[in-house]
């Protein structure tokens, strides 16, 4: 597990006075030497980037300018096409990792395995609700990028009332045939209408996929609640695991025990040292780590 490419990262113990010579230790970051990563993290140790001379660790500086479109160029680092890449965000920032999916351009987040948001979905679904799709609008925004679910209410009341002059979008039509006639299917429609509008993508496509499996068991099984089905569909993805996707976007609690060929860092200083550890051993071939400062001093 590691970087196997040879590589360097100068690790510095503080002193306890301001004008210290501080000392300087090359470290190899490879599969035999992570082991030494380890021990100067433990031992206290500064880990310094500015210094690494070689091409398979790169510092992004966070100056206070542009520091969101920094980590976003971070994240969107080159990767050949067989190869994948794990972008390490905020661990106690779950919206904040959902947004980086949605802005990083074929970024997709991996869930938690409790999939609270497919679950609360389900819990939350009544066919005989006044305010079904606004439900369903509103979970298309969750799991979606750059949908016009927010708006489609309205235009549904438009064109119901017959005062909408342009002509319903398929989204729309589909919402349409929602509210005139709720059915898990008609659900199903609205959701996959929407994710074929013009630069929309699903950035969360397990809980989409675990959404539309849900609504076609409640299809198939009319005794079958929509809560229930999705407590199934919770139960199935952590029997078959969660699929590396091009890029992954997540903590390192979730992604422990998973690598890739390239790791990057958002936010190191949020670390403590177990963390930081395991976020700089994800990337097989190359890390990327933004900071504000070349020196990451964890607690």
């Amino acid at each position: 597990m590691g970087l196997h490419l040879r590589s360097f990262v100068t690790t510095t113990k503080p002193q306890p006075s301001l004008n210290h010579n501080l000392k300087s230790v090359p470290l190899v970051l490879t599969g035999n030497n992570l082991l030494d990563v380890r021990r100067a993290l433990i031992a206290g140790e500064a880990i310094e980037l500015s210094s690494s001379p070689v091409r398979n660790v790169s510092w992004v500086h966070l100056d206070g300018t542009e520091d969101h479109q920094r980590r976003l160029r971070a994240g969107a680092v080159a990767a050949a096409h067989n190869e994948k890449v794990l972008i390490i965000a905020d661990s106690r920032n779950p919206t904040g990792q959902r947004q980086f999916a949605s802005q990083i351009h074929g970024a997709v987040t991996v869930e938690n395995v409790d999939m609270r948001d497919l679950v609360t979905f389900g819990e939350g679904l009544d066919l005989a609700s006044p305010d079904i799709l606004q439900h369903v609008a509103s979970f298309a925004t969750t799991v979606m990028t750059n949908t016009g679910a927010n708006n489609l209410v309205g235009r549904v009341a438009t064109l119901k009332a017959g005062r909408e002059r342009r002509p319903a979008s398929p989204a729309e039509a589909a919402a349409v045939r929602l509210v005139e006639s709720p059915t898990y299917g008609a659900i199903a429609d609205v959701l996959v209408e929407i994710g074929q509008e013009q630069g929309v993508r699903p950035h969360r496509p397990a809980i989409f996929r675990g959404a539309m499996r849900m609504l076609k068991s409640c299809a198939d099984c009319p005794d079958l609640s929509p809560a229930d089905a999705a407590v199934q569909e919770r139960e199935r993805s952590r029997l078959i695991g969660r699929p590396l996707a091009k890029r992954t976007v997540g903590s390192t609690l979730l992604l422990k025990g998973l690598e890739a060929d390239t790791a990057v860092i958002l936010d190191p200083g949020d670390m403590d040292r177990r963390h930081l550890y395991v976020a700089m051993t994800r990337g097989a071939k190359k890390l990327v780590i933004c900071s504000r400062t070349s020196r990451l001093t964890p607690v």
